[in-house]
Protein backbone atom coordinates (compact mmCIF):
# COMPACT_ATOMS: atom_id res chain seq x y z
CA UNK A 1 0.00 0.00 0.00
CA UNK A 2 1.24 3.47 -0.88
CA UNK A 3 0.14 6.55 1.09
CA UNK A 4 0.96 10.17 0.25
CA UNK A 5 0.58 12.62 3.15
CA UNK A 6 0.53 16.40 2.77
CA UNK A 7 1.48 18.12 6.02
CA UNK A 8 4.18 17.12 8.52
CA UNK A 9 2.67 18.68 11.63
CA UNK A 10 1.96 16.58 14.73
CA UNK A 11 -0.92 14.71 13.07
CA UNK A 12 0.77 14.08 9.73
CA UNK A 13 4.00 13.03 11.44
CA UNK A 14 2.23 10.55 13.74
CA UNK A 15 0.16 9.04 10.93
CA UNK A 16 3.27 8.66 8.78
CA UNK A 17 5.21 7.04 11.64
CA UNK A 18 2.51 4.47 12.33
CA UNK A 19 2.06 3.59 8.66
CA UNK A 20 5.83 3.28 8.18
CA UNK A 21 6.00 0.97 11.21
CA UNK A 22 3.41 -1.16 9.40
CA UNK A 23 5.75 -1.35 6.39
CA UNK A 24 3.57 0.88 4.23
CA UNK A 25 5.15 2.92 1.44
CA UNK A 26 4.81 6.53 2.67
CA UNK A 27 5.68 9.82 0.99
CA UNK A 28 5.44 13.00 3.07
CA UNK A 29 5.04 16.47 1.57
CA UNK A 30 5.80 19.52 3.74
CA UNK A 31 6.29 23.12 2.60
CA UNK A 32 7.96 24.35 5.80
CA UNK A 33 11.71 23.70 5.62
CA UNK A 34 12.22 23.10 9.36
CA UNK A 35 9.28 20.69 9.61
CA UNK A 36 10.49 18.85 6.53
CA UNK A 37 13.99 18.55 8.01
CA UNK A 38 12.66 17.16 11.29
CA UNK A 39 10.44 14.69 9.45
CA UNK A 40 13.33 13.50 7.29
CA UNK A 41 15.46 12.93 10.41
CA UNK A 42 12.74 11.02 12.27
CA UNK A 43 11.08 8.97 9.54
CA UNK A 44 12.30 6.36 7.10
CA UNK A 45 10.41 7.69 4.08
CA UNK A 46 10.70 10.17 1.21
CA UNK A 47 10.09 13.73 2.45
CA UNK A 48 9.47 16.42 -0.20
CA UNK A 49 10.02 20.01 0.97
CA UNK A 50 7.52 21.66 -1.38
CA UNK A 51 3.86 22.84 -1.29
CA UNK A 52 1.25 20.10 -1.34
CA UNK A 53 -1.19 21.96 -3.59
CA UNK A 54 1.11 21.71 -6.61
CA UNK A 55 0.36 19.20 -9.34
CA UNK A 56 4.06 18.82 -10.13
CA UNK A 57 4.82 18.05 -6.48
CA UNK A 58 2.03 15.47 -6.31
CA UNK A 59 3.42 13.81 -9.42
CA UNK A 60 6.88 13.83 -7.87
CA UNK A 61 5.38 12.05 -4.86
CA UNK A 62 4.00 9.35 -7.17
CA UNK A 63 0.34 10.16 -6.66
CA UNK A 64 -0.65 8.20 -9.76
CA UNK A 65 0.37 4.96 -8.02
CA UNK A 66 -0.89 5.82 -4.52
CA UNK A 67 -3.79 4.17 -2.73
CA UNK A 68 -4.47 6.96 -0.24
CA UNK A 69 -3.90 10.71 -0.13
CA UNK A 70 -4.15 12.37 3.30
CA UNK A 71 -4.13 16.18 3.43
CA UNK A 72 -3.46 17.49 6.95
CA UNK A 73 -1.62 20.77 6.36
CA UNK A 74 -2.36 23.83 8.49
CA UNK A 75 -4.55 25.27 5.71
CA UNK A 76 -8.08 23.99 5.03
CA UNK A 77 -7.98 25.44 1.54
CA UNK A 78 -4.68 23.72 0.69
CA UNK A 79 -6.07 20.42 1.97
CA UNK A 80 -9.18 20.68 -0.18
CA UNK A 81 -7.38 21.85 -3.32
CA UNK A 82 -4.62 19.26 -3.05
CA UNK A 83 -7.25 16.50 -2.75
CA UNK A 84 -8.94 17.73 -5.91
CA UNK A 85 -5.62 17.86 -7.79
CA UNK A 86 -4.60 14.42 -6.55
CA UNK A 87 -7.95 12.96 -7.60
CA UNK A 88 -7.49 14.32 -11.09
CA UNK A 89 -4.28 12.29 -11.43
CA UNK A 90 -5.63 9.07 -9.92
CA UNK A 91 -9.34 8.26 -10.15
CA UNK A 92 -8.99 5.24 -7.81
CA UNK A 93 -7.30 7.29 -5.08
CA UNK A 94 -9.00 7.49 -1.65
CA UNK A 95 -8.74 11.11 -0.51
CA UNK A 96 -8.97 12.39 3.08
CA UNK A 97 -8.91 16.10 3.99
CA UNK A 98 -8.68 17.64 7.44
CA UNK A 99 -10.86 20.75 7.60
CA UNK A 100 -10.67 22.80 10.79
CA UNK A 101 -13.20 25.52 9.93
CA UNK A 102 -16.37 24.29 11.61
CA UNK A 103 -18.54 26.39 9.28
CA UNK A 104 -17.66 23.98 6.50
CA UNK A 105 -19.68 21.34 8.37
CA UNK A 106 -22.88 23.09 7.28
CA UNK A 107 -21.91 23.11 3.60
CA UNK A 108 -21.68 20.38 0.94
CA UNK A 109 -17.97 20.04 1.83
CA UNK A 110 -18.97 17.87 4.78
CA UNK A 111 -20.81 15.46 2.48
CA UNK A 112 -19.04 12.35 1.23
CA UNK A 113 -17.94 12.71 -2.37
CA UNK A 114 -17.88 16.53 -2.49
CA UNK A 115 -15.28 17.56 -5.10
CA UNK A 116 -14.35 13.88 -5.28
CA UNK A 117 -13.07 13.91 -1.68
CA UNK A 118 -13.92 10.64 0.05
CA UNK A 119 -13.81 11.88 3.65
CA UNK A 120 -13.53 15.23 5.43
CA UNK A 121 -12.46 15.09 9.08
CA UNK A 122 -12.96 18.02 11.44
CA UNK A 123 -10.92 17.90 14.69
CA UNK A 124 -13.45 19.84 16.76
CA UNK A 125 -16.35 17.65 15.65
CA UNK A 126 -14.42 14.44 16.31
CA UNK A 127 -13.32 15.63 19.78
CA UNK A 128 -16.81 16.85 20.70
CA UNK A 129 -18.31 13.52 19.66
CA UNK A 130 -15.77 11.67 21.81
CA UNK A 131 -16.60 13.83 24.83
CA UNK A 132 -20.35 13.44 24.32
CA UNK A 133 -20.02 9.63 24.18
CA UNK A 134 -18.20 9.58 27.52
CA UNK A 135 -20.81 11.87 29.11
CA UNK A 136 -23.60 9.54 28.05
CA UNK A 137 -21.72 6.71 29.80
CA UNK A 138 -21.23 8.59 33.06
CA UNK A 139 -17.86 10.31 32.38
CA UNK A 140 -16.17 7.83 34.70
CA UNK A 141 -13.25 7.27 32.33
CA UNK A 142 -12.33 7.56 28.68
CA UNK A 143 -13.95 4.85 26.57
CA UNK A 144 -12.78 3.05 23.46
CA UNK A 145 -15.79 1.77 21.55
CA UNK A 146 -15.74 -0.88 18.84
CA UNK A 147 -18.03 -1.18 15.84
CA UNK A 148 -19.02 -4.83 16.11
CA UNK A 149 -18.06 -5.92 19.62
CA UNK A 150 -20.09 -5.02 22.69
CA UNK A 151 -16.87 -4.84 24.67
CA UNK A 152 -15.36 -1.50 25.67
CA UNK A 153 -11.93 -0.47 26.87
CA UNK A 154 -11.68 1.96 29.79
CA UNK A 155 -8.87 3.02 32.09
CA UNK A 156 -8.94 2.44 35.85
CA UNK A 157 -6.34 3.85 38.23
CA UNK A 158 -5.26 1.72 41.19
CA UNK A 159 -5.69 4.17 44.04
CA UNK A 160 -4.55 3.94 47.65
CA UNK A 161 -6.82 1.48 49.44
CA UNK A 162 -8.18 0.04 46.19
CA UNK A 163 -9.18 -3.66 46.34
CA UNK A 164 -6.94 -4.04 43.26
CA UNK A 165 -3.78 -2.94 45.11
CA UNK A 166 -1.15 -5.55 45.99
CA UNK A 167 -3.09 -8.41 44.41
CA UNK A 168 -2.39 -10.69 41.45
CA UNK A 169 -4.55 -10.12 38.41
CA UNK A 170 -5.63 -13.76 38.38
CA UNK A 171 -7.05 -13.39 41.90
CA UNK A 172 -9.08 -10.27 41.22
CA UNK A 173 -11.45 -11.73 38.64
CA UNK A 174 -12.42 -14.62 40.89
CA UNK A 175 -12.86 -12.34 43.90
CA UNK A 176 -15.04 -9.84 42.06
CA UNK A 177 -17.16 -12.46 40.30
CA UNK A 178 -17.07 -10.54 37.01
CA UNK A 179 -15.41 -11.23 33.67
CA UNK A 180 -12.91 -8.62 32.50
CA UNK A 181 -9.38 -8.44 31.13
CA UNK A 182 -6.56 -6.03 31.91
CA UNK A 183 -5.14 -5.69 28.42
CA UNK A 184 -2.48 -3.04 29.05
CA UNK A 185 -0.99 -1.51 32.17
CA UNK A 186 0.85 1.79 32.58
CA UNK A 187 3.47 1.62 35.32
CA UNK A 188 6.34 4.06 35.82
CA UNK A 189 5.57 5.62 32.41
CA UNK A 190 5.98 2.25 30.67
CA UNK A 191 3.18 0.38 28.90
CA UNK A 192 3.24 -3.37 29.46
CA UNK A 193 0.93 -6.28 28.68
CA UNK A 194 0.49 -7.97 32.09
CA UNK A 195 0.07 -11.66 32.87
CA UNK A 196 -2.16 -13.33 35.45
CA UNK A 197 0.77 -13.35 37.88
CA UNK A 198 1.29 -9.59 37.66
CA UNK A 199 0.86 -7.93 41.06
CA UNK A 200 -0.88 -4.57 40.83
CA UNK A 201 0.51 -1.54 42.64
CA UNK A 202 -0.92 1.76 43.77
CA UNK A 203 -0.56 4.25 40.92
CA UNK A 204 -0.89 1.69 38.12
CA UNK A 205 -3.24 2.71 35.32
CA UNK A 206 -5.10 -0.30 33.93
CA UNK A 207 -6.68 -0.45 30.47
CA UNK A 208 -9.56 -2.82 31.12
CA UNK A 209 -11.72 -4.58 28.52
CA UNK A 210 -15.22 -5.69 29.50
CA UNK A 211 -18.88 -5.26 28.61
CA UNK A 212 -20.76 -2.25 29.94
CA UNK A 213 -22.64 -4.49 32.38
CA UNK A 214 -19.36 -5.87 33.73
CA UNK A 215 -17.98 -2.35 34.14
CA UNK A 216 -21.02 -1.44 36.23
CA UNK A 217 -20.19 -4.32 38.59
CA UNK A 218 -16.49 -3.40 38.63
CA UNK A 219 -17.15 0.24 39.50
CA UNK A 220 -19.56 -0.81 42.22
CA UNK A 221 -16.90 -3.10 43.75
CA UNK A 222 -14.34 -0.29 43.52
CA UNK A 223 -16.68 2.13 45.24
CA UNK A 224 -16.99 4.40 42.22
CA UNK A 225 -20.33 6.14 42.50
CA UNK A 226 -22.46 6.30 39.36
CA UNK A 227 -23.62 9.90 39.23
CA UNK A 228 -26.50 11.56 37.43
CA UNK A 229 -24.65 14.27 35.51
CA UNK A 230 -27.40 16.87 35.57
CA UNK A 231 -25.44 19.99 36.57
CA UNK A 232 -22.71 20.59 34.01
CA UNK A 233 -20.12 23.38 33.76
CA UNK A 234 -18.33 23.89 30.44
CA UNK A 235 -15.12 25.93 30.56
CA UNK A 236 -14.50 27.40 27.11
CA UNK A 237 -17.21 28.61 24.77
CA UNK A 238 -15.40 27.79 21.56
CA UNK A 239 -16.62 25.42 18.88
CA UNK A 240 -16.20 22.26 20.95
CA UNK A 241 -17.84 23.73 24.04
CA UNK A 242 -20.78 25.02 22.00
CA UNK A 243 -21.34 21.64 20.33
CA UNK A 244 -21.30 19.83 23.66
CA UNK A 245 -23.69 22.35 25.20
CA UNK A 246 -26.06 22.08 22.24
CA UNK A 247 -26.15 18.31 22.66
CA UNK A 248 -26.75 18.50 26.41
CA UNK A 249 -29.57 20.97 25.85
CA UNK A 250 -31.17 18.87 23.15
CA UNK A 251 -29.88 20.89 20.20
CA UNK A 252 -32.12 23.91 20.76
CA UNK A 253 -31.90 26.52 18.05
CA UNK A 254 -32.55 30.24 18.18
CA UNK A 255 -34.98 29.93 15.27
CA UNK A 256 -37.56 27.97 17.32
CA UNK A 257 -40.81 29.74 18.20
CA UNK A 258 -40.80 31.55 21.53
CA UNK A 259 -43.51 29.42 23.21
CA UNK A 260 -42.02 26.15 21.96
CA UNK A 261 -38.54 27.28 23.02
CA UNK A 262 -39.71 28.22 26.52
CA UNK A 263 -41.62 24.95 26.99
CA UNK A 264 -38.67 22.88 25.81
CA UNK A 265 -36.24 24.90 27.90
CA UNK A 266 -38.38 24.34 31.01
CA UNK A 267 -38.68 20.59 30.52
CA UNK A 268 -35.00 20.06 29.73
CA UNK A 269 -33.79 22.44 32.43
CA UNK A 270 -35.15 19.92 34.88
CA UNK A 271 -32.86 17.31 33.35
CA UNK A 272 -29.69 19.23 32.51
CA UNK A 273 -28.47 22.48 33.95
CA UNK A 274 -25.69 23.79 31.70
CA UNK A 275 -23.34 26.68 32.48
CA UNK A 276 -20.75 27.95 30.01
CA UNK A 277 -17.90 30.18 31.12
CA UNK A 278 -15.78 32.10 28.61
CA UNK A 279 -13.57 35.16 29.01
CA UNK A 280 -14.53 36.69 25.63
CA UNK A 281 -17.53 39.01 26.08
CA UNK A 282 -18.54 39.02 22.41
CA UNK A 283 -18.43 35.23 22.28
CA UNK A 284 -20.58 35.07 25.40
CA UNK A 285 -23.23 37.22 23.73
CA UNK A 286 -23.20 34.91 20.70
CA UNK A 287 -23.56 31.82 22.90
CA UNK A 288 -26.46 33.39 24.82
CA UNK A 289 -28.34 33.83 21.56
CA UNK A 290 -27.42 30.42 20.13
CA UNK A 291 -28.09 28.46 23.33
CA UNK A 292 -30.95 30.12 25.25
CA UNK A 293 -31.20 27.17 27.64
CA UNK A 294 -27.66 27.65 28.96
CA UNK A 295 -26.40 30.11 31.55
CA UNK A 296 -23.45 31.89 29.90
CA UNK A 297 -20.95 33.57 32.23
CA UNK A 298 -18.35 36.05 31.05
CA UNK A 299 -15.33 35.40 33.28
CA UNK A 300 -11.75 34.19 33.21
CA UNK A 301 -11.61 30.83 34.96
CA UNK A 302 -7.95 31.40 35.83
CA UNK A 303 -8.90 34.40 38.02
CA UNK A 304 -8.86 33.71 41.73
CA UNK A 305 -12.25 33.08 43.27
CA UNK A 306 -14.22 32.52 40.04
CA UNK A 307 -15.22 28.99 41.00
CA UNK A 308 -16.39 30.07 44.42
CA UNK A 309 -18.20 33.19 43.19
CA UNK A 310 -20.14 31.28 40.55
CA UNK A 311 -20.97 28.40 42.92
CA UNK A 312 -19.52 25.69 40.68
CA UNK A 313 -18.66 23.36 43.56
CA UNK A 314 -22.12 21.78 43.63
CA UNK A 315 -21.85 20.73 39.98
CA UNK A 316 -21.76 17.11 38.83
CA UNK A 317 -19.41 17.50 35.87
CA UNK A 318 -16.84 19.99 34.62
CA UNK A 319 -15.73 19.96 30.99
CA UNK A 320 -12.66 22.08 30.30
CA UNK A 321 -12.24 22.63 26.55
CA UNK A 322 -10.39 25.92 26.14
CA UNK A 323 -7.60 26.33 23.57
CA UNK A 324 -5.05 26.16 26.41
CA UNK A 325 -4.42 22.52 27.34
CA UNK A 326 -2.45 23.37 30.48
CA UNK A 327 -5.36 25.52 31.71
CA UNK A 328 -7.73 22.64 30.97
CA UNK A 329 -5.66 20.26 33.09
CA UNK A 330 -5.30 22.66 36.03
CA UNK A 331 -8.97 23.61 35.92
CA UNK A 332 -10.14 19.99 35.89
CA UNK A 333 -7.84 19.02 38.77
CA UNK A 334 -8.87 22.04 40.85
CA UNK A 335 -12.54 21.31 40.21
CA UNK A 336 -12.13 17.82 41.67
CA UNK A 337 -10.62 19.30 44.87
CA UNK A 338 -13.78 21.41 45.26
CA UNK A 339 -15.94 18.31 45.18
CA UNK A 340 -17.10 18.29 41.56
CA UNK A 341 -17.68 14.60 40.93
CA UNK A 342 -16.48 14.16 37.34
CA UNK A 343 -13.98 15.99 35.14
CA UNK A 344 -13.18 16.03 31.43
CA UNK A 345 -10.16 17.86 30.00
CA UNK A 346 -9.25 18.47 26.37
CA UNK A 347 -5.55 18.24 25.50
CA UNK A 348 -3.71 18.69 22.23
CA UNK A 349 -0.48 16.80 22.93
CA UNK A 350 -1.07 13.06 22.76
CA UNK A 351 1.15 12.20 25.74
CA UNK A 352 -0.79 14.66 27.94
CA UNK A 353 -3.63 12.11 28.16
CA UNK A 354 -1.37 9.94 30.31
CA UNK A 355 -0.46 12.90 32.52
CA UNK A 356 -4.14 13.79 32.89
CA UNK A 357 -5.01 10.28 34.04
CA UNK A 358 -2.17 10.36 36.58
CA UNK A 359 -3.52 13.68 37.90
CA UNK A 360 -6.89 12.04 38.61
CA UNK A 361 -8.82 13.59 35.72
CA UNK A 362 -11.60 11.18 34.83
CA UNK A 363 -11.67 11.65 31.04
CA UNK A 364 -8.73 13.12 29.10
CA UNK A 365 -9.51 13.66 25.41
CA UNK A 366 -6.74 14.26 22.89
CA UNK A 367 -7.69 16.45 19.94
CA UNK A 368 -4.88 15.09 17.78
CA UNK A 369 -5.34 11.46 18.78
CA UNK A 370 -9.03 11.63 17.87
CA UNK A 371 -8.13 12.78 14.36
CA UNK A 372 -5.32 10.24 13.98
CA UNK A 373 -7.54 7.31 14.99
CA UNK A 374 -10.29 8.47 12.63
CA UNK A 375 -7.89 8.66 9.67
CA UNK A 376 -6.09 5.39 10.44
CA UNK A 377 -9.42 3.59 10.60
CA UNK A 378 -10.11 4.75 7.04
CA UNK A 379 -6.69 3.67 5.81
CA UNK A 380 -6.93 0.19 7.30
CA UNK A 381 -7.87 -2.33 4.66
CA UNK A 382 -10.33 -5.20 4.59
CA UNK A 383 -11.08 -6.86 7.90
CA UNK A 384 -10.04 -4.05 10.27
CA UNK A 385 -13.13 -2.31 11.65
CA UNK A 386 -11.71 0.16 14.14
CA UNK A 387 -8.38 1.21 15.59
CA UNK A 388 -7.22 3.09 18.68
CA UNK A 389 -3.66 4.22 19.34
CA UNK A 390 -2.04 3.96 22.78
CA UNK A 391 1.41 4.85 24.07
CA UNK A 392 1.98 7.65 21.55
CA UNK A 393 1.22 5.28 18.69
CA UNK A 394 3.54 2.40 19.64
CA UNK A 395 0.59 0.16 20.59
CA UNK A 396 -2.71 -0.23 18.79
CA UNK A 397 -6.03 -1.74 19.78
CA UNK A 398 -7.86 -3.09 16.74
CA UNK A 399 -11.16 -4.72 15.94
CA UNK A 400 -10.74 -7.33 13.20
CA UNK A 401 -13.16 -9.69 11.46
CA UNK A 402 -11.85 -13.22 10.99
CA UNK A 403 -12.29 -14.37 7.39
CA UNK A 404 -13.29 -18.04 7.06
CA UNK A 405 -10.51 -18.56 4.50
CA UNK A 406 -7.79 -16.95 6.61
CA UNK A 407 -4.82 -18.61 8.31
CA UNK A 408 -6.39 -18.11 11.76
CA UNK A 409 -9.82 -19.57 11.00
CA UNK A 410 -10.34 -22.99 12.61
CA UNK A 411 -7.22 -22.73 14.77
CA UNK A 412 -6.67 -22.36 18.48
CA UNK A 413 -5.35 -18.93 19.42
CA UNK A 414 -2.17 -20.55 20.77
CA UNK A 415 -1.56 -22.10 17.33
CA UNK A 416 -2.01 -18.91 15.30
CA UNK A 417 1.58 -17.81 16.03
CA UNK A 418 0.84 -14.25 16.96
CA UNK A 419 3.81 -11.87 17.20
CA UNK A 420 5.34 -11.61 20.67
CA UNK A 421 3.34 -9.22 22.81
CA UNK A 422 0.22 -9.41 20.63
CA UNK A 423 -2.93 -10.36 22.49
CA UNK A 424 -6.45 -11.43 21.54
CA UNK A 425 -8.54 -9.56 24.09
CA UNK A 426 -12.14 -10.51 23.27
CA UNK A 427 -14.12 -12.46 20.69
CA UNK A 428 -17.66 -11.57 19.63
CA UNK A 429 -19.53 -14.60 18.31
CA UNK A 430 -23.29 -14.70 17.77
CA UNK A 431 -23.85 -11.69 20.04
CA UNK A 432 -21.79 -13.28 22.83
CA UNK A 433 -18.70 -11.44 24.09
CA UNK A 434 -16.04 -13.93 25.16
CA UNK A 435 -12.68 -13.37 26.84
CA UNK A 436 -10.75 -16.30 25.39
CA UNK A 437 -7.75 -18.31 26.50
CA UNK A 438 -5.12 -19.92 24.28
CA UNK A 439 -7.30 -22.99 23.69
CA UNK A 440 -10.13 -21.01 22.15
CA UNK A 441 -10.75 -21.95 18.49
CA UNK A 442 -11.37 -19.02 16.16
CA UNK A 443 -13.99 -19.26 13.41
CA UNK A 444 -14.76 -17.32 10.28
CA UNK A 445 -17.13 -14.46 11.12
CA UNK A 446 -15.71 -13.91 14.61
CA UNK A 447 -15.08 -10.28 15.51
CA UNK A 448 -12.00 -10.00 17.69
CA UNK A 449 -10.35 -7.17 19.58
CA UNK A 450 -6.55 -7.33 19.53
CA UNK A 451 -3.64 -5.39 20.96
CA UNK A 452 -0.29 -5.35 19.19
CA UNK A 453 2.72 -3.18 18.58
CA UNK A 454 2.35 -0.99 15.51
CA UNK A 455 5.09 -2.75 13.57
CA UNK A 456 3.11 -6.00 13.75
CA UNK A 457 -0.14 -4.62 12.30
CA UNK A 458 0.52 -5.83 8.75
CA UNK A 459 1.35 -9.34 9.99
CA UNK A 460 -1.81 -9.35 12.10
CA UNK A 461 -3.96 -8.38 9.14
CA UNK A 462 -2.42 -11.15 7.06
CA UNK A 463 -3.35 -13.75 9.70
CA UNK A 464 -7.03 -12.83 9.72
CA UNK A 465 -7.57 -11.85 6.08
CA UNK A 466 -8.52 -14.38 3.39
CA UNK A 467 -5.58 -16.16 1.80
CA UNK A 468 -5.32 -15.04 -1.82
Amino acid sequence: MKVVIAGAGAVGLQIAKQLIDEKKDVVLIEQDAERARLAANRLDCLVINKPGNSLDVLREAGIENADFFIAVTDSDEVNLISCVLAGGENSALFKIARVRNIDYSNTPIAEEGFLGINFVVNPEVVAAEAIIRTIEHGAISDIMFFEQSKAQMRHIMVETGSPFADRQLSDIGHAFGVTFLVAIMLRDNNYIIPSGETVLRTGDILYVVATEESFDVLYDKLGTEKTDLRRVVIIGGGKIGAMIAAHLLGGRKKSQGLIKRLMKAFSEQRRRNVKIIDRNYIRCKELSEELPGALVINADVSDEGVFEEEHFANSDLIISVTANQELNLVTAVYAKTLGIKRSIALVSKINYTRIASQLGIDVPVSLKNSVINTILKLVRKGTVRSVHSISEGSLEVMEISVDEHSVASGKRISDVRLPQGALVVTVLREDRTIIPDGEYVLQGGDHIIMIARTEFIERMQALFTAVS
